[in-house]
């Protein structure tokens, strides 16, 4: 059982959560190797050297093969020339994406929502639901609840279009729809706030396992 707070940080009920979520072991190499994964699934090339087939010109034979005393070159756009391609340089085929299955995946999840909840960095808050979507509003909500100092990380329930927009200017608050739920912001925040509809909506879209 775990408490169930309002808005303003009191107890309004206790909760069973499901255990297949919230009661997995800790388990650090599976949750670094999804981290991995993930990291690497988002990587962009930054860095692509032309090769001397990418650079422009070199058509034309620089000069004859023989009598002229100097060494045989082929095209000015060598990599032994100035201005040639580059050897060994970063080429856009570089593929760093790594597979991870999707029970990996939830099971990782799992194991940070778990481990989150054991270090009581989990809050279960009944309704997130402002009069008035202002930012300000909702930055006094966060601080009943947590140390507005450090990363938090809000998962709510479908429908909270305007909560979403309220959070857009504070720093230290983000936002997450149990769909985009990734090990990477699970881990990055310090404190997790749970709205009691995204338990029912995560059951239903995490596949048992």
């Amino acid at each position: 059982m775990i408490e169930v707070v309002n808005q303003e940080n009191k107890k309004v009920e206790e909760l069973d959560l499901p255990e297949r979520i919230f009661s997995i072991k800790w388990n650090p190499s599976l949750v670094q190797q999804v981290l991995s994964a993930y990291l690497a699934n988002r990587r962009n090339l930054l860095a692509v050297a032309r090769d001397r087939g990418m650079v422009r010109g070199g058509g034309k034979k620089p000069w004859r093969q023989k009598g002229t005393g100097r060494a045989r070159h082929g095209s000015i756009r060598s990599p032994i020339w100035k201005g040639g391609g580059v050897t060994f340089g970063p080429t856009a085929e570089r593929v760093f994406a790594k597979k991870i299955n999707r029970k990996m995946k939830q099971l990782a999840i799992f194991s940070v929502l778990s481990q989150k909840l054991r270090d009581k960095e989990l809050i279960i808050v009944d309704n997130f639901d402002m009069p008035v979507s202002k930012t300000k509003e909702l930055n006094k909500v966060l601080k009943n609840l947590v140390d507005i100092r450090s990363s938090i990380l809000i998962i709510l329930s479908r429908g909270k279009k305007s909560f979403c927009r309220m959070a857009n200017n504070l720093k230290k608050a983000e936002l997450i729809g149990v769909d985009s739920l990734n090990i990477y912001d699970l881990l990055r925040a310090k404190n997790i706030l749970l709205e009691k509809e995204a338990i029912k909506e995560m059951e239903n879209h995490y596949t048992k396992i």
